[in-house]
């Protein structure tokens, strides 16, 4: 059904007490790194089920390597059709919390105006949710009811969340499925589910690493024909790894950036690359390249760049691209791998001509 068209026909229906959510924080954690969600926000009052239709309780943090370090920038998928996760379920209150949430119906604020979401997309007001979670009544899309909120049954009351970088991307309409139940130790068996592989590619969107900050000798200016050395330190060339876990479901994945590679783009067609293909392998001890010392001028780099023609007056704009390797591993003894990413920086680089003395 186009999105446009189940939009109207959920504004048809809010005579019946469903409401068009307004809450656009479809949240997976603004920053770098996310906080672990606070004790406050998934309370007795039931806050995370009414605070914010996509909020999530996923905990993202930095697990080992240098993505904290100087100046952490996000990598660029090396395939260009890869995309975080659109949507995903999680649990997001107790039947305690939810029966808390509706009581607030009775005692007006935000609950009274803007309802209780259902969806990332929808909220019902308090006859439907009085109806559906308390008394029973199925639901007219899953045929599913409740008595008195599920109290006394060990679990939770599951919704769909969105990523707000995919926000109107069609494929969140997979996680439209009303807030519905699953007992605790479970993951729903529904397409979204928080399975390790969902969360590695989440924690793949929070990955930070180092700025690429190669070193090249001779440094500022080069010359025609005589070779320009380039490497990466060890020290400052290290995997990162990135933990996304969701505790209520007990459901966890590190994903792993591992350095493999780096690529020379010398910015102009007159040039040569060590080696030819310009991609420079890691080392055994991780660095990449050798460094440069005194008498390497004229000895071939095993990673490097030859310029062929001066730059006249513009530099050539030098690329170093870092290859960085994805792996992930999560919770049940699951592992798998992701797209590679990479990360790029740029050096001007200025060449000059051999200057020579006529007699």
């Amino acid at each position: 059904m186009p999105l446009a068209r189940k939009a109207g026909l959920l504004l048809a229906a809010s005579a019946c007490g469903l409401v068009l959510s307004s809450t656009t924080a479809y949240a997976i954690g603004e920053g770098d790194i996310e906080p672990p969600s606070s004790g406050a926000s998934a309370g007795a009052s039931g806050g995370t089920l009414t605070a914010a239709a996509g909020t999530t309780s996923i905990k993202v943090t930095q697990a080992g390597g240098g993505g904290s370090g100087k100046s952490p920038r996000a990598l660029a998928p090396v395939d260009p059709n890869w995309e975080p996760p659109p949507c995903w379920y999680e649990p997001v209150a107790t039947p305690r919390q939810l029966k808390s949430a509706v009581a607030g119906f009775k005692k007006g604020g935000e609950v009274a105006s803007m309802g209780v979401p259902v969806t990332p997309t929808l909220s019902w007001g308090e006859e439907l949710m009085v109806d559906h979670y308390e008394k029973g009544k199925p639901e007219f899309k899953s045929g599913e009811g409740y008595k008195n909120y599920n109290l006394g049954k060990d679990g939770y009351f599951w919704r769909g969340v969105i990523n707000k970088n995919r926000e109107g991307d069609v494929e969140t309409l997979d996680c439209e499925r009303t807030l519905f139940w699953q007992d605790a130790g479970s993951l729903p068996d529904v397409k979204r589910a928080p399975t390790p592989d969902i969360l590695s590619a989440y924690a793949y969107d929070k990955i930070k690493v180092p700025e690429t900050e190669v070193t090249v000798k001779p440094a500022a200016k080069s010359t025609v024909n005589l070779p320009t050395w380039v490497w990466l330190d060890k020290a400052t060339f290290k995997e990162v790894k990135v933990r996304a876990e969701l505790e209520a479901a007990g459901v966890w994945a590190e994903t792993t950036a591992k350095p493999v590679a780096l690529h020379l783009d010398p910015g102009t067609d007159d040039a040569e690359t060590y080696p030819a293909s310009g991609d420079c392998e890691i080392n055994d001890d991780g660095s990449i390249g050798t460094p440069y010392t005194t008498g390497d001028a004229d000895r071939t780099p095993p990673c490097g760049i030859r310029y062929l023609r001066a730059s006249a007056g513009t530099p050539y704009q030098l690329k170093a691209s870092v290859t960085w390797q994805i792996s992930w591993e999560g919770s049940g003894g699951a592992r798998g791998d992701l797209p590679n990413g990479t990360f790029e920086t740029t050096e001007a680089m200025t060449v000059q001509e051999i200057q020579s003395i006529n007699r």
